[in-house]
């Protein structure tokens, strides 16, 4: 048993041999029923922009002959804007120099794990 297991580890079986086969069809059942048995913990993680600097542009579709934009622009270049009027404005003032003339449709908050806004999705139409 043990020069068996010896043989399996340092896979010493010729290709096409049982053994071989066996081994092969080991490493195909853990590779496709592993994640779905074992939690691996890899989630997928929202991107918001590192940098002030940075805007995160999205291609969202289209409308008639208008093309649909989603932009991320973080929280902190909103420049502290609290009502709804100053944050349109925050988010156009962000927007249009990248752009151009673009028309808002809406905006959502981004938040974090603890519920913090930490960015804002814009869509716009251009």
């Amino acid at each position: 048993m043990g020069k068996l297991l010896k043989s399996y580890f340092f896979w010493t079986y010729e290709r096409g041999s049982f053994h071989y086969d066996i081994m092969v069809t080991l490493i195909l059942v853990f590779m496709f029923l592993a994640p779905r048995v074992i939690d691996f913990k890899d989630r997928p993680v929202e991107t918001v922009a590192l940098r002030s600097s940075e805007v995160l542009v999205k291609e969202a579709g289209t409308e008639g002959e208008s093309a649909r934009f989603m932009y991320q622009i973080r929280a902190d270049d909103m420049g502290g804007a609290s009502t709804d009027a100053e944050r349109k404005a925050a988010i156009l003032r962000v927007i249009e120099p990248i752009s151009g003339e673009v028309s808002l449709e809406r905006y959502e908050p981004v938040r974090d794990a603890q519920g913090h806004i930490i960015a804002y999705n814009a869509w716009v139409l251009r």
